[in-house]
């Protein structure tokens, strides 16, 4: 007998008052083209906004998209907040123009993986789909 396995949900989200959503909307349709279950959320939502949602729609990742620079702020934020809310599975990871030099401290304070400008769409797929097999063996 085959089982089903659920499909991997993925929340998108655009933190702060960037208004520049392209790159999301990329990413959004590539996960949804490979199979996911993908939430877009839009642009300029807050940290607390976005947490509440991943909980609401039990999401297994959170990817958030920035370009205004906020990144260091606002991707932390979040983290918390899904932490505090008892979300510790949801992986969050993250885009935008993000200098290398923020990167490990972005992946200090839990953001999982960092995808700068010129990733591969396909790349960010497969990250995906190795993550979400560690967590779900």
């Amino acid at each position: 007998m085959r089982t089903m396995q659920r499909k991997i949900r993925v929340l998108i989200a655009k933190p702060g008052l960037d208004g520049h959503d392209r790159g999301a909307k990329v990413v959004a349709r590539a996960l949804r083209d490979a199979g996911m279950e993908v939430i877009y959320t839009g642009i300029r939502q807050t940290p607390e906004a976005i947490a509440s949602a991943a909980v609401q729609e039990g999401v297994d990742f959170v990817g958030l998209s920035s370009l205004s620079g906020a990144h260091n702020h606002l991707f932390p934020r979040v983290v918390l907040l899904l932490r505090k809310l008892g979300a510790r599975e949801v992986q969050v990871f993250g885009g935008g123009v993000i200098p290398a030099a923020d990167i490990p401290k972005l992946k200090k304070a839990g953001v999982r993986e960092i995808f700068p400008p010129g990733t591969s769409t396909q790349d960010i797929v497969e990250w995906l789909l190795r993550a979400a097999k560690r967590a779900r063996p």
